[in-house]
This record gives structure tokens, sequence and C-alpha cells, in this order.
């Protein structure tokens, strides 16, 4: 069925020029009901480049724009479709978008395209309402010009950028404060750039902290004392828990925009280093641990695991091994893992190991000696060895593997096992990760359950607990994204029980997702995030893991968009 707004796309030209046939009403509707849908929304996440000045290189074969039109495609450019494609459109989950491929299919063509979309995965643009049909027209016209290309941003930018609010000199020296560090929660509020530090143990915010766009992650160092977060906006801040009131103590931008950060924690280096990676540039940056100094960039542009240049291998997730002084770097676009010696930074020494495509998110194994990485484009998990620093197997796993940091247990049958779940269907796939005491089962998938769908974006587990907690936040389905899915471990064959976790919220309106379960120190329990949009009102969930029952509901005006949340003790000591 059409809508009345994407009537005027269409004529007789543009869908001659089709080159494959649309099935407008029934394709999209079948990969709008599917999984696809998830992995979509997941991949086309905004970024922060929209908003950074580039030039505008006029190309004459391209059809005519002006210089206000340019600048708005850009924004939606980048708002929508960057993630899929590519900052410079030379194709990363969705297809290349260069000039010397648009040029040719024209913008009749690209406007049927944009408007309705395709079974393979592109999103229905025009017609499920997101762009209407000038802003339709206005890409079909933008993706045919020369791709403008964001600035670089080297050392001197950073330096630009750094600041130390309380020097090292000016910190206590010891914990000024009462609260049970171990046990806060550095909480994502998404929309408003900020982190709030909430206290396990009373379920009250202790500050509100003001940091990038849409913080991506919270790692706590090596001695629990710091917290690193980076938002999407590449801007860093460095979080003394000690003080009276934990706040920020240093900042610093490595780039445009991010998504990782760690800090060092083999023995003799903890605390000292730290490490964030960049979407843009393609780069990681090392830094000093208690000042955010950076230290050294190094770029990730180079060759994919199939030999072919690849100009933006963005750094999704970064890991630090407890074998040996280094850091695990996982370049998406190539495939690769870089193992970075931080012995000696002047003369850094780094490792390259060949995984799959992209690399995304993981986590350690139990013994944190085996690490894990989602290869989402291929459908494979990559296990690297940090002891030896060699790859250990890729699996294959479901379609579209996000696991956070995965989750560890001891399965009843195939012993200890690391479990994902799947962006683009509904199983958790089990791998077996003692290679001594169950060889027979090291490094395969061992075991297969199926959640409630897909569109999962986190997995989780306690080694004090029996409970396995799967997220479907971003299925199209409300009552799958408002509810989470608990597995008993003892009896994964008996399926699942639903928890309704936004009823709980009792929050009037709004999406609702529920995201990321996230275990208090003591394992005893959950919490989830109820996401909503800005304008509405957002909670988290507080369930007893041994119950399963409501056991608190943190609301508050200053909870805006909560997303992420990371203990401080279960981030410290990579226990997932």
């Amino acid at each position: 069925m059409r809508t009345k707004s994407s009537r005027s796309l269409v004529n007789p030209l543009a869908l001659a020029l089709v080159a494959i046939p649309l099935m407008i009403g029934s394709a999209w509707a079948a990969v709008e009901k599917g999984h696809d849908q998830a992995d979509v929304k997941y991949q086309a996440g905004s970024s922060p480049l929209g908003d950074v000045k580039m030039h505008q290189n006029i190309d004459p074969k391209a059809p005519k724009m002006t210089q206000a039109e340019f600048e708005t495609g850009k924004k939606i450019y980048f708002e929508r479709c960057a993630g899929c494609h590519g900052v410079l459109r030379k194709g990363a989950t969705g297809k290349a978008l260069t000039p010397e491929i648009t040029l040719d299919k024209g913008t009749d063509y690209l406007k049927v395209f944009i408007a309705y979309g395709s079974p393979a995965g592109m999103p229905n643009w025009g017609t499920s309402g997101d762009l209407n049909d000038q802003e339709v027209d206005l890409m079909a016209r933008y993706i045919q010009q020369v791709p403008p290309i964001p600035p670089e941003f080297s050392k001197k930018d950073m330096l630009a950028t750094w600041k130390v609010t309380v020097p090292v000199d000016k910190r206590p020296t010891k914990k000024m404060n009462s609260y049970n560090i171990s046990n806060i929660f550095s909480t994502t509020l998404r929309d408003s750039g900020e982190v709030a530090l909430i206290d396990g143990d009373t379920k009250k915010i202790i500050n509100i902290v003001k940091t990038g766009y849409a913080v991506h992650i919270s790692r706590t160092s090596a001695s629990g004392r710091y917290l690193y977060v980076i938002g999407r906006d590449a801007r860093i801040n460095l979080i003394d828990l000690w003080m009276e009131k934990p706040d920020s103590v240093a900042e610093l931008k490595t780039g445009l925009e991010a998504r990782s950060i760690e800090t060092s924690k083999y023995k003799g280096f903890e605390d000292k280093y730290a490490i964030a990676g960049d979407y843009w540039p393609p780069q990681f940056v090392l830094m000093k641990g208690d000042t955010l100094e950076p230290l050294k960039v190094v770029s990730t542009r180079g060759m994919t695991v199939d030999n072919e240049y690849h100009p933006e291998p963005r750094v999704a997730s970064i890991v630090a091994s407890h074998y040996r002084p280094e850091f695990v770097v996982n370049a998406k676009e190539t495939g690769k893992i870089m193992l970075v010696d931080y012995q000696d930074i002047d003369n850094l020494k780094i490792t390259t190991l060949d995984g799959a495509k992209f690399l995304h998110d993981g986590g350690l194994d139990s013994t944190g000696r085996y690490f894990l990485v989602a290869a989402n484009a291929s459908n494979k998990i990559a296990i690297v060895d940090t002891k030896t620093g060699k790859m250990a197997a890729i699996v294959e796993v479901g379609k579209t593997p996000h696991p956070g940091r995965g989750a560890n247990f001891t399965h009843p049958k195939f012993g200890p096992v690391w479990a994902t779940s799947h962006l683009g269907d509904e199983t958790i796939s089990m791998i077996g990760t003692d290679p001594i005491k169950h060889k027979a089962e090291a490094w395969k998938v061992v075991d297969t359950v199926k959640g409630q769908g897909g569109g999962s974006l986190f997995i989780k587990t306690h080694p004090k607990s029996k409970n396995l907690w799967v997220d479907t936040p971003l299925n199209p389905d409300e009552k799958l994204s408002q509810s989470v899915a608990v597995f008993d471990i003892n009896g994964l064959g008996k399926g699942y029980e639903v928890l309704p976790i936004a009823e709980w919220a009792n929050i009037s309106d709004g999406a609702k997702r529920i995201v990321q379960p996230e275990y208090n120190k003591a394992g005893d329990e959950v919490w989830f995030s109820v996401w909503s949009a800005k304008d509405k009102q957002s909670a988290i969930v507080v369930v007893d893991d041994k119950t399963r029952k409501l056991k608190a509901v943190i609301k508050d005006p200053k909870l805006i968009t909560p997303t992420g949340k990371f203990n401080v003790n279960n981030t410290q000591h990579d226990i997932y």
C-alpha cells in the first residue's frame, strides 16, 4: 500500500529505471516484520559528523545542489546512512554509494530506491515517513555528489582540547567519601550528554557528570579508582571516584566520532595508560591514565582480511589483556585484530591477527585469557588467546551477533561456555571455552536455544547467578522490546520466562525499550534501563535475581534516556 506522501515519487520513468523488482508492498513488509529491521536500525545510528564543516566538491556531472541543500543532505546522511554505508560512502554493512555508482543509476532510480527500500535490508525511508518527498529528492541528488571528507584529527588537535581540571597533586590521596564505590553504576544518559553515577546500595543519584554525546561505554581502571567514559563525539571524561563528590578531573577529544575506551590492567601497569578507539578519523590513541595526555596516535587504515585496501576501518571495541601488557584493538571494516604492546610507547609493537568482518563488540571468557569478539557481518565470533597472542578459532554463530561483553557460565552438560545473543535472529549461541578439561567442546557452538525474538543488544549473567538474561530492545514488536527473557542456566531447554519490565516501571507513554541487564556487585540484583525518547519519562528497574520479582524503580527527571549501565566492580574485574 502506498502512502499519500509517497505517490508523487513514483512515475513511469522512475519505475522503468528500476533494475530490480521493488515488490513495494509485500517485500518490504517481510523485511519490516523480520529481524533485518533491527539490524538496520542499529547500524543506521546517528553520527556526530553531520555537524562537522566539510568542503563541497562540485562535480559538473552531478545534479545541481545549493550549498544549503548540500549541508542538509550531509546532515541527513550522517544521521541516517553513514553507519551502514560509511563516512566516505565506500560501503560497510551497506553497499558503496560513490558517484561512479550513483551517477549511473540517476536521480529517478535513486528516489524510488530511497523511498521504498529493498528486501535486502535498505530501509524504506520515504514510505515509512522518516523522509518526506523533498528530502528523498534531496538525498537522491546528494549521493551523486563527491563525498565530503571530514577533517583529520591530529595529536596537535587533541592537545587543543585537553583539560586537566583537577591536577594529580590536587586530588585526594585516599577515598574521601562514604560510598561503596565498587557498587556504583555509571549510567549513560544518552540524549543529554551525561552520565549518572548511581549508588547501587541506596539507589540514589550521587552525581550527574556532563560528558560527550551518547556515551557509548564506561570502563573502570585496574585499581577501581578512575572511571573512563567516551561519547560518540570522541570526548573522554576521566572521573575520580575518590573525591568527596565523584566528578570529572580531566577531558580530551581524540577525534570527531568514537565508540571505545579502555585502561591498562596488566600487573605493574595498573592505571598507567588509557586507550581510545575512533570511528573518525580511523585511529586509536594512547594516553596517560591519570591525566588523558595524548601520547601516541596510530592509524588503522590498511588492508582487510580479504586483502583489499579500506580507507575507513573504525575501531569498534578494545579490551585490556590480563596476561600481557597489551590492548586488544578491533578494526571493524578490515576484520583485523591488533595486539598493542604498551611497554614502550615510543617504540610501539603491534601484532596483527586476521579475524573476520565486521568486528564489533565482545568480551573475555571466565578465565580472562580468551577474548571473543563478534564479526557481525560474517555471523561469526573470532577468538583470541591473549596469553599466546594468537587466534584460537573463528566460530560461526547466528545472524548478526551482538553480545555486548557476552555471558560466561557453566553449562550443565558442556562445561564453561561464553554466550551471545543476536540482532538478526532469536537464537542464543553458546561456545565452549575450556580447551583443557572440555577439549572436545572447546571453540564450538555446543548449544543453541531460542529467545523471544531478534533485535537483542545484550546478554548477561553473573558467577553467583543461575539466570541468563536476554534483552530485545530493537525488536519491532513492542511486546518484545518492552520486556526481557530470562533462562534457568540449569534448564536451558525448558525455555524462558518473560518479565514485563516496562509495565513494572509504571510509565504512561513512550517507547519504553528495555536495554542492557547489568548486575550489582553482589550478583543478587539485575538493573534494566527503560529507554524512551528525550521528551518522555524513562526509568531504571531493579529486579531480584533469585526471585525474579520487582525490587525497585528508580525515577528522576534527570534520568534522560538511560541506556548502558556499568557496575564499577564488574567492569573493573571483567565479570559478565
